[in-house]
């Protein structure tokens, strides 16, 4: 399980990418992503700070205030455990 925020945990199995919320404005494919998802209700907003969100297998998609160099590094190191 991957500890998101507040008290979001989600299966390892569930991640599809965790991803820096900056890259949202990098490219126009990616801005126009996030606005289907949003319009669509699949954003999860866990907190106001956000750094970073992660995909899900259940087409939701987490903003969370830990940044996915954290998330990352929790992901590897449990998965490892498993």
């Amino acid at each position: 399980m991957l500890h998101l925020g507040e008290e979001i945990v989600i299966p390892f199995n569930k991640i599809i990418a965790i991803l820096d919320v900056k890259t949202l404005s990098l490219s126009e494919i990616n801005t126009e992503f996030f606005q289907t998802a949003q319009d669509e209700g699949f954003i999860r907003k866990i907190s106001d700070k956000v750094k970073s969100y992660i995909i899900t297998t259940d087409n939701d998609i987490y903003l969370s205030p830990i940044s996915s160099v954290t998330l990352k590094a929790r992901f590897e190191k449990g998965y490892k455990v498993l």
